[in-house]
C-alpha cells in the first residue's frame, strides 16, 4: 500500500438517493452550449458548432441543501441548470449506439460560472478555467440509478431563484444527445467509472447575489437547492 508525505484530501462525492452510499467523483466534464437557445442567447450559432467540453475538479462538487459562499474575483455570478450524467462504466471511442451501457445514473446540477471573468477570457483568447471551475462552482443534486428511472430523454428542466422561474425548457431540446455526448467525450479521454458530464444548459442563465436561494430540477430525475451565502 503506497504512503503519502502528506494526508490524501477526501475524496469528492455526491449523495445517492434513497441511500447512505455515495458515489464518488473522479472528474468532471461540462458540455458548452448545448441547447440551442442557451447557444443563441450567448451569441454563437448552434447550427455550425460541434459539442465542446470544459472541466471543473471533482471537489467542486458539493450537496443539495448547501448554503455556498458568494465567489471571489467576481461581481457577475450565473446560474446554469444542468441533467448530470454518473459514468459507471469508462470506455474509450464508445459507440453511440453503446453508451447508455456506460451511465450509473443521473442527477441535476448547476454549472456555475463566473460571467466576467468567462467575458474577459473569450476576449482574450484565455482559457475559461477561472471563470468555471472555482471551488464549489458544481453543485449536483442526489444520483438517481439508471436502473430506476431509465435514460431519460425528454423532461422539464427549470430554475428558480427566490421562486421566480428563470430557466426552462426540455431534454428534447439538446443538440447533442446523451449517448452523442458520451461518445464524443470518449473520442478525446478514456471515460472511467466516477466520471460526471455536466450535459448544458437551457437559455435563461442569469446574475445570483448573496442571499438568493435557486432550486431547480429535471422531471423524473430530481432536484436540487442551493443558497447564496455572504462573499468570502
Amino acid at each position: 500500500m503506497a504512503t503519502f508525505v502528506i494526508t490524501p484530501p477526501e475524496r469528492a462525492s455526491v449523495a445517492v438517493s434513497g441511500s447512505s452510499e455515495r458515489f464518488p467523483v473522479r472528474r468532471i466534464f461540462c458540455v458548452g452550449r448545448n441547447y440551442a437557445a442557451h447557444a443563441r442567447e450567448m451569441g454563437n450559432d448552434p447550427d455550425r458548432e460541434p459539442p465542446f467540453f470544459f472541466g471543473k475538479p471533482a471537489d467542486a462538487v458539493v450537496d443539495s441543501g448547501t448554503t455556498i459562499p458568494y465567489p471571489p474575483l467576481t461581481q457577475d455570478l450565473h446560474h446554469e441548470i444542468e441533467l448530470v450524467v454518473a459514468v459507471g462504466r469508462g470506455g474509450s471511442d464508445i459507440d453511440v449506439a453503446n453508451a447508455l451501457d456506460h451511465v450509473w445514473g443521473y442527477g441535476v446540477g448547476i454549472d456555475f460560472t463566473r460571467r466576467d471573468l468567462q467575458d474577459v477570457a473569450k476576449k482574450m483568447g484565455r482559457p475559461w478555467d477561472w471563470a468555471k471551475g472555482f471551488d464549489l462552482s458544481a453543485p449536483c443534486g442526489p444520483l438517481v440509478p439508471a436502473s430506476e428511472v431509465g435514460h431519460p430523454a425528454k423532461g422539464r428542466i427549470w430554475l428558480a431563484v427566490n421562486g421566480e422561474t428563470r430557466q426552462q425548457g426540455d431534454l428534447t431540446e439538446l443538440i447533442w444527445s446523451i449517448p452523442e455526448v458520451i461518445a464524443v467525450c470518449s473520442q478525446s479521454v478514456e471515460l472511467k467509472a466516477g466520471d460526471l458530464i455536466y450535459s448544458g444548459t437551457p437559455a435563461g442563465v442569469g446574475a445570483v447575489k448573496s442571499g438568493d436561494r435557486i432550486t431547480g430540477g429535471v422531471d423524473g430525475v430530481g432536484e436540487i437547492d442551493i443558497t447564496i451565502g455572504a462573499a468570502r
